[in-house]
């Protein structure tokens, strides 16, 4: 019998809660998971660690992709099935995945979906599943208010973007599989593993979470009224068809910059850095996603 757990971002809340999700694991016979509850994403590694020690084979996430990002971290490359519960504010990697904002039907798709082999990129040593980016995409991620993202989706990022888009330029030098493939002024670099990457913009719409490639990208545009033009493409249609916006694949990605600036992974800011060191690990993590019709 499949050893089942949970690890739950109790600040976070979908439906009926935690009580909901209990309540529908039971209806499925999963009366006594190994359960885990964490205040902060932080606390997420070590918990997870434990489950994957106690020998849990399906394991329940509930949150937003901070915690989804967490638990990847600890999760790539181990023997144990993911099955996301959205929780979160933007669950981008759910939404990516088809993965439903609904505890029965999420639950449902944790239990009784199919699994799917997924790539995941690394970046300065940690694992994400959705994107990582520096300069005005860590600022963005930084500074747009929550309830702003919540109200107004896409459009939080190109007000806070055209605020910062002057300071956040900077030099870059960027290699791809070895080669070199960019280098100038750019205020933003995006590396995605999905196509949806931030407030609902379709940044690399051909991107796939199962290719064994990352899709990066850079914008040049380095003036409010590029930034808005530049990202009022994709409410229309592709941004990557914008003068300002270079994209390309690849499996190894290295990028130097000129100043360090914090960057981000999955929605979540790190720490400043100068140079950022991304590969492409296929295949490391398998998440239960909705049956094809």
């Amino acid at each position: 019998m499949t050893s089942v757990g949970v690890i739950a971002h109790s600040g976070k809340t979908i439906g009926g809660g935690l009580e909901e999700l209990r309540k529908t694991l039971s209806t499925y016979g999963i009366v006594d998971p190994i359960w885990r509850e964490v205040p902060k994403s932080k606390f997420v590694p070590d918990q997870a660690e434990e489950l994957l020690k106690e020998g849990v084979e399906l394991l329940f996430v509930w949150g937003g992709d901070g915690t989804v990002q967490r638990v990847i971290d600890v999760a790539a490359g181990a023997p144990v099935t993911l099955a996301i519960i959205p929780a979160g504010t933007a669950n981008l990697f759910a939404s990516n995945l088809g993965i439903p904002k609904d505890v029965e039907e999420a639950v449902a798709t944790g239990l009784d979906g199919s699994k799917r082999r997924l790539d995941v990129g690394r970046i300065n040593g940690e694992h994400f599943g959705v994107m990582a980016g520096t300069g005005l995409d860590a600022l963005m991620i930084r500074d747009a208010d929550a309830g702003l993202k919540d109200t107004i989706g896409r459009f939080a990022y190109v007000w806070t973007g055209a605020k910062s888009v002057e300071s956040a330029s900077v030099e870059m030098q960027v290699e791809v599989d070895g080669r070199p493939w960019f280098e100038g002024t750019a205020s933003c670099l995006l590396i995605g593993n999905v196509g949806d990457v931030i407030g609902g913009i379709s940044a690399f719409p051909d991107a796939r979470p199962d290719d064994g490639l990352l899709d990066i990208g850079v914008v040049t545009a380095t003036g409010a009224l590029d930034w808005v033009r530049t990202l009022g493409r994709s409410a229309v249609g592709d941004v990557t068809s914008s003068p300002f916006v270079e994209t390309t694949t690849g499996r190894r990605f290295e990028v130097r910059l000129s100043r360090a600036i914090p960057y981000e992974l999955d929605g979540g800011a790190r720490k400043k850095a100068k140079r950022l060191k991304c590969k492409v690990k296929a295949g490391a993590i398998t998440v239960c996603v909705p049956r094809e019709p």
